[in-house]
């Protein structure tokens, strides 16, 4: 049978040679057929526009609405055959489903919080919770710009969770509107539905899938991970990221770097301490270290020529440096 994409219809060459077969009368000398296009010959009989009889080793062109009659029979009785298997799939997969459920994770659980150490141990067990999410992904990612290995990898997988129904709120520190690569992720996700926003305060990473299961950090250095199934817990958690998402700023992300956020890190320092924030106020603000903005401001006061914070501060006050940040 032939298949059920474009390749069960003739190409340009093909058609042009079948006209020719029906610019002879519609019959032709096998032979001589094979000679001029033996390629558009096979086909067309392959296709069943084109008859071989092998008594007198002619070929006779056939009606193509007969042919088109008999290929759509094909498709609509192999769509069928497709409609039945995808609903017996599941049943047919039942053994191995019970299988994976049966089996203990290999985790040490205490209660309902399993801890998994090892960031491939911690990273796998979160791709597990991404495919078998159905409906909803909160997450709170601080430390500005996000990993861009991470957001190359997590654009397709985010783009099929949000194509399956669900939603996905995220809500990022200042310094992740800094980052072009960050921005564009969430301006490219945001388009297909997913929601960022940005909170200016600290706050610890945390992922929840479907409001059933909650991802923590359990070390300094993330090598370590609480996986929360409690529903109390859980239930907890969400309000913590129900409440950070309601005091977060809403952003438009396709236009992040023209509106002023896409400058230089060290303007966007400017821009705050013309506000008369302090530099421990603009370091939360762009989710920077101390030592970060004051290496920024440092390089201000040579540029401006400003001997102390105050004087720095007054001399980046008007024009764009009055632009109030959102």
């Amino acid at each position: 049978m032939a298949d059920g994409g474009t390749g069960a219809l003739p190409n340009e060459e093909e058609r042009a040679f079948y006209r020719a077969v029906l610019a002879q009368g519609g019959r032709v000398m096998f032979r001589e057929a094979l000679e001029e296009n033996p390629s558009a010959v096979l086909r067309l009989v392959q296709l069943g526009f084109l008859i071989h009889h092998s008594e007198d080793a002619s070929l006779t062109a056939v009606s193509p609405r007969t042919v088109g009659n008999r290929l759509s029979a094909e498709l609509r009785s192999a769509g069928t055959r497709m409609l039945l298997q995808a609903e017996e799939m599941p049943d047919a997969l039942e053994d191995l489903v019970q299988a994976y459920d049966a089996t203990p994770p290999r985790v040490d659980r205490a209660s309902e919080v399993q801890h998994v150490h090892g960031f491939g141990q911690i990273r796998h067990r979160i791709l597990q919770l991404e495919a078998e999410a159905r409906e909803e992904g909160l997450a709170l990612q601080p430390g500005g710009a996000r990993p861009s290995a991470h957001l190359a990898a997590g654009r397709d997988r985010a783009r099929e969770f949000l194509a399956r129904g669900a939603t996905l709120r995220t809500v990022y520190q200042p310094g992740a509107r800094l980052d072009e690569a960050t921005a564009d992720y969430a301006a490219d996700l945001t388009e297909h539905g997913a929601r960022f926003r940005i909170l200016a305060e600290p706050f610890v990473r945390m992922l929840i899938f479907d409001r059933r299961i909650a991802v923590l950090p359990a070390a300094a250095d993330n090598s370590s991970a609480a996986f929360v199934e409690d529903p109390a817990a859980v239930a907890f958690l969400v309000g913590v990221f129900e409440r950070d998402w309601a005091r977060a700023e809403q952003v438009q992300w396709r236009t992040v770097h023209q509106d002023g956020k896409g400058l230089p890190v060290h303007e966007q320092v400017g821009r705050l301490l013309a506000q008369g924030l302090t530099q421990r106020t603009v370091a939360g603000r762009l989710g920077l270290g101390e030592r970060t903005v004051a290496g920024h401001i440092a390089r201000l006061r040579e540029l401006y020529g400003a001997e102390t914070l105050f004087q720095l501060g007054w001399q980046m006050r008007g024009g764009a440096a009055e632009q109030q940040p959102d």
